[in-house]
């Protein structure tokens, strides 16, 4: 279907009337309270006939605990080298063999929410796209929605099926509950079913939107995740072009300081490809997420900032080069006054560092009345994260100047005014470059959901947990069980993975 995308292009800027109006319509028992407020869109906005109500609830969905809090944060980011457990003593006695230690049980809430969560979003893309089929006289909009629901979908496969391996492949609506009863797909079969659905959102989604729709997927978003599941399976030319073809959209810069990315005032930036939106106000509206939340200082009164879970540790900490300005912006210390806002966290905490990529703002807690950050965005991809993408892709099909042009890019904006840290990369080795990139990916994206699968698809990840000290760590534990609830359900239907 051919569209115009210039009408839905205009810059991106601040919180929108479309987040308020996706989380309002898809939040049960919650009405306008009071009246439409003004400068923001209401039901009445909705063209006739359109799936745009559908949209919104699926980027409501991706709002949910398993897409955007603890569950997620625990198998993207503390099963990594470089992060642990955190938490009070409890959550590491519970938890920490499971995530630190990859002692993972059948059956276990966050491993559970993870799978139910991601397949309750697939839903919601599946009925959109079911419905838009049945449309007699689709408009560009509706294509639009096709292709938003579509990244969505493969969004969340790729989770999946990095997580567990072979799942199953839901690519249609479900009208009764045997339906949902499938065996698993192969790892394959869930490759080409995200390979599609990205080359469709590619082709129709808008490079960006109206000031009111900001947070919406971009072509620029499908883009990224492509590049970013062709380099899961070491596909390097098609990784290139998908990172180039982001790089080239003058879309995204480097230009936010380092330091400014993951302050509430840089939403939305032009660092941000694809984020998922948080909205809260004092007894208003609470249509926020839990990221902040979960990994907030555990600490009393006004430092009651959160359950304290994924927290950096010394393999990270070791990680940064001398006067690296990172490090201080990735991690928040105890017992010592941190920038930005001049705060002393308290000493005799149970942990000494916290994740600070989700430090909050003191002055919207208060004037908020909330210490636990539900108004905080989750930076899904960051445009560095393109960037570094395309200089590993440069570098492993022997682009050696490309790569070298991108990291450095990556590097400068990281070294700011001082010339006189992290000096710029001159090999021409591809062996020493490849290790640098990676390094580079460990700093630049600390605490970040990364690092673990980087690992994995680099092959390093049995020597590298070893050599952190976390031995339990084997091949198997590549992949999650399937959790035992869902194979029960299926009455077998659904088998175990290897070696649980």
């Amino acid at each position: 279907m051919k569209m115009n995308n210039d009408k839905y292009k205009i810059g991106r800027s601040g919180f929108t009337s479309l987040f308020i109006l996706v989380l309002l319509l898809a939040s049960c028992g919650e009405g306008w309270l009071g009246g439409d407020p003004l400068g923001r869109l209401t039901e009445e906005d909705i063209p006739a006939g359109s799936l745009e109500g559908q949209v919104f609830g699926i980027y409501a969905g991706l709002r949910s605990e398993g897409t955007s809090g603890l569950p997620y944060v625990s198998i993207h980011n503390i099963r990594a080298d470089d992060a642990d457990i955190g938490g009070g003593p409890g959550d590491e006695a519970g938890a920490g063999p499971i995530f630190d230690d990859f002692q993972y049980p059948l059956d276990y809430w966050l491993i559970n929410n993870y799978w139910s969560d991601h397949y309750s979003l697939i839903a919601l893309t599946n009925n959109l796209i079911s419905d838009a089929d049945s449309i007699e006289t689709p408009t560009d909009l509706t294509a639009i929605n096709v292709a938003e629901a579509k990244f969505v979908r493969a969004f969340a496969y790729f989770n999946l099926v990095r997580a567990f391996g072979e799942v199953p492949k839901v690519d249609f609506r479900i009208y009764t509950q045997d339906q949902a009863i499938v065996p698993k797909s192969t790892i394959a079969e869930i490759y080409a079913l995200i390979d599609a659905d990205l080359n469709e959102a590619v082709g129709l989604l808008p490079l960006s939107w109206e000031d009111r729709f900001v947070g919406r997927i971009t072509r620029g978003a499908a883009l990224a995740l492509q590049a970013k599941t062709y380099l899961a399976r070491g596909n390097w030319n098609s990784a290139l072009a998908s990172a180039q073809a982001v790089m080239s959209s003058g879309e995204y810069n480097l230009n936010v300081p380092y330091d400014m990315i993951f302050r509430e005032e840089s939403e939305n930036s032009a660092e941000s490809v694809f984020e998922i939106q948080a909205h809260y106000t004092q007894n208003i509206t609470n249509l926020g997420i839990t990221l902040a939340s979960r990994q907030g200082v555990r600490g009393a009164g006004e430092f009651d900032l959160g359950w304290g879970w994924n927290v950096p540790n010394q393999v990270l900490l070791n990680a940064f080069e001398e006067d690296d300005p990172r490090k201080d912006v990735t991690v928040l210390y105890s017992d010592s006054v941190n920038t930005p806002y001049g705060e002393r966290i308290p000493g005799g905490l149970d942990r000494a560092y916290w994740n600070k990529k989700v430090y909050t703002n003191p002055s919207i807690r208060r004037s908020t009345g909330n210490r636990q950050g539900p108004w905080f965005n989750f930076r899904v991809i960051r445009y560095a994260d393109v960037v570094l993408m395309a200089a590993e892709a440069a570098n492993e099909i022997g682009s050696t100047d490309l790569a070298l042009e991108y990291l450095e890019q990556v590097r400068a904006r990281a070294r700011g005014n001082n010339n006189e840290v992290l000096p710029e990369y001159t090999t021409r080795d591809q062996e020493e470059l490849r290790q640098a990139i990676r390094h580079e990916r460990q700093v630049e994206l600390g605490m970040e959901n990364e690092r673990f699968f980087d690992l994995v698809r680099w092959g390093i990840d049995v020597e590298t947990f070893h050599a952190a000290g976390k031995t339990g760590y084997q091949i198997r534990n590549r992949f999650l069980p399937i959790p035992q609830p869902e194979i029960d359900r299926s009455g077998g239907v659904l088998t175990q993975n290897p070696d649980y």
